[in-house]
């Protein structure tokens, strides 16, 4: 899937939560902000599962529970993000070349 497709689809899912939320303003933004949370919980979660860190529970969680619950996080934040921010694409495209210079120096020059 290329980085437009992702894109496109963050697009749709925004949509689609938007015109089914059970609250709207401020409150509904607050909460969409809030699913973030819960979904890094969830990471957190998982991780104990698969170390079978939990006496009650042992290993109740794979490693592959954690990278789908890690993808859930990807997506919740970057709907979180369009929710916020129309042009989210952009936003995060140039966020994301700040952080690579500043920990990977400049890039190549043409």
């Amino acid at each position: 899937m290329a980085d437009e497709d992702v894109w496109d689809s963050i697009d749709r899912l925004h949509a689609w939560l938007d015109a089914n939320r059970a609250h709207a303003g401020q409150e509904g933004l607050l909460l969409r902000m809030l699913k973030l949370s819960e979904e890094v919980g969830e990471v957190a979660e998982a991780v104990i599962g698969a170390m079978g860190q939990n006496p009650r529970k042992g290993a109740s969680h794979t490693w592959d529970d954690v990278r789908s619950e890690l993808c859930d996080v990807m997506i919740t934040a970057m709907v979180a993000l369009r929710t916020l921010s129309p042009d989210a694409r952009e936003v995060f495209a140039t966020h994301l070349a700040g952080v690579q210079e500043r920990s990977l120096g400049p890039g190549p020059t043409p």
